[in-house]
């Protein structure tokens, strides 16, 4: 009943990987490679928690875990299925989830600024404890901020999500200065500096010991941990893992066929949003489009690809709003060929005109649109 009752004194992110994660190693949860796709492309586990690893069995646990970690491919062997192919063969901690989510919304542009950040001595290699660092200063950005009377219960909770104690006193601000909200990505691109100069770059061989082995530790860092990862592999990961969920939410609709029907479109575009009555937007796109011609997945990529590059397109919107211009299908094409450098295909563009245009002038409101894909790009979590 204890550990059902901390599921109130969670933040969002901590609540949807408490309900994922499925195995739990002295009193830490963990999620495998497959509850982790369970977690962005399903509304709720298919499933219950597998099993618990129990404190009194260490050296059975430990000789478990280390056969799971086994399975794990090196980082030069990945692959956009690599999730698939590992299933139930592997283990994922709260902060390497954070981590993934992060990847799943940002342009690959931003890749590179991921790494650099990562690699804090300028080797153009990241190592293992740089990683274990980076983690931290995700760990501190997702705490929450204490009522009186909610101390236990959080110090529960962060022993279930960390696996340890921690101070609730944020690395990322001084004494007295209140908390800002900033995306993980900000907090990456912002405040790492400040962090890499505190405690934490000194604590980081304590961080390293206390922390059991994981399987993206396996797959970056070898098994013996002493490998470095590279840009190139660093970003052929992200990569993968991006087309991996799409795939996995693009053939959930196809049923082995090559294409998906544009209301299936609507239907994942609008998954995660607030947007409360879905079908005044379905039943516009089928008045206008009643023949039904279909979106590749080449289109469907393309089109989250142009979704992770969100801000830049804004700005490009913002500039025919300035010069109180209507947005058309042609001048959507041109903005987000000049943000981002995809060139959305007019089937595509024209789709989601039919989806987003509801008083049918065939011009685009965008600050609803960006509004709803900014919820959909985050998977609810904005």
């Amino acid at each position: 009943t204890d550990l059902e009752d901390l599921h109130l004194y969670a933040t969002p992110r901590e609540q949807r990987f408490r309900r994922f994660a499925s195995l739990e190693f002295e009193g830490q949860l963990y999620m495998t490679p497959y509850d982790f796709i369970q977690a962005v492309t399903n509304d709720e586990p298919k499933r219950k928690q597998a099993f618990c690893i129990d404190k009194n069995a260490r050296e059975n646990a430990n000789a478990e875990l280390n056969q799971i970690l086994m399975e794990t491919p090196p980082v030069w062997k990945g692959s956009s299925k690599l999730f698939r192919n590992l299933n139930e063969k592997g283990v994922i901690s709260y902060t390497e989830y954070l981590f993934l989510l992060c990847i799943l919304t940002k342009p690959h542009a931003g890749f590179r600024i991921a790494f650099n950040m990562f690699d804090t001595d300028g080797n153009e290699m990241v190592d293992k404890k740089e990683f274990l660092v980076l983690q931290e200063i995700f760990r501190k950005k997702n705490e929450k901020r204490e009522r009186k009377g909610d101390e236990e219960k959080r110090a529960m909770l962060r022993l279930q999500l960390y696996g340890y104690h921690t101070s609730t006193n944020s690395i990322l601000k001084t004494e007295g200065e209140d908390l800002v909200p900033r995306s993980y990505w900000d907090t990456l691109r912002r405040s790492t500096s400040q962090a890499l100069f505190s405690d934490l770059a000194e604590r980081a061989d304590d961080i390293t010991s206390s922390l059991s082995d994981t399987t993206l530790l396996v797959h970056f860092f070898g098994k013996k941990g002493k490998a470095e990862l590279n840009f190139e592999d660093f970003y052929r990961f992200m990569d993968n893992l991006q087309t991996e969920v799409l795939e996995i939410e693009f053939l959930s609709y196809s049923n082995g066929m090559n294409t998906i029907s544009e209301e299936d479109f609507a239907h994942i575009l609008l998954r995660y949003t607030n947007v409360e009555n879905t079908s005044s937007y379905l039943e516009n796109m089928r008045c206008r489009i009643p023949e039904e011609k279909g979106i590749t997945f080449d289109e469907f990529r393309s089109f989250f690809q142009f979704l992770n590059n969100l801000e830049d397109f804004t700005i490009a919107m913002q500039m025919y709003n300035f010069a109180s211009r209507s947005i058309g299908q042609d001048e959507f094409k041109r903005a987000v060929y000049v943000a981002t450098g995809l060139k959305l295909s007019p089937h595509l563009v024209n789709t989601v005109f039919k989806i987003f245009d509801v008083d049918r002038d065939d011009q685009l409101s965008y600050k609803e649109f960006i509004g709803i894909m900014k919820d959909r790009l985050n998977r609810g979590f904005r």
